[in-house]
């Protein structure tokens, strides 16, 4: 870079930063092996755990609407939204982890507010299974993560 070039890009460190995890019930073995993760990073990255609220909804179709009504309420600096969608024998899937992560996007651009997308969508379980700890490591922790970046970087960008 040369001349009057700047660099924008946010880190992970977030002290003060009220943060709230939106996961799913459904698929809990795999979900909540996500939450854990998110909740080490968040940890890791000097969040209090006060400030952070866990909220529960049904599956990972119900989480946009749950990551809005977050979002609206400005008590956060960043969301994780957090789901295990599994591939079946039916078209389900599709329209489950499309739905889910169209809305997720819409409440970003619409709020403003950062969310990290931590919802799997996976063909088998082994293949979630590796993306919730396993070898692939831990994507509530990614999603986390990103979330704090983002959030960083949106503060910068506001100033």
């Amino acid at each position: 870079m040369t001349g009057h070039s700047r660099i924008i890009e946010g880190d992970a460190a977030a002290k003060g930063v009220c943060v709230a995890i939106v996961a799913a019930r459904f698929n809990a073995f795999v979900v909540d092996k996500l939450l854990s993760g998110a909740l080490q990073a968040l940890a890791a990255a000097g969040v209090r755990a006060g400030n952070i609220d866990v909220v529960r909804v049904p599956g990972a179709f119900e989480i946009p609407v749950a990551v809005n009504q977050a979002a609206v309420s400005r008590r956060y600096g960043a969301i994780i939204a957090l789901g295990a969608v599994i591939r079946g024998e039916t078209p389900h899937f599709d329209y489950v982890a499309g739905e889910c992560a169209r809305g997720i996007m819409r409440v970003m651009l619409d709020t403003h507010v950062p969310v990290g997308f931590g919802v799997l969508t996976c063909d088998t379980l082994e293949q979630a299974q590796t993306r919730a700890g396993g070898a692939a490591g831990n994507k509530g922790a990614d999603a986390a993560q990103a979330a704090l970046q983002m959030a960083n970087l949106l503060q910068q960008l506001a100033h």
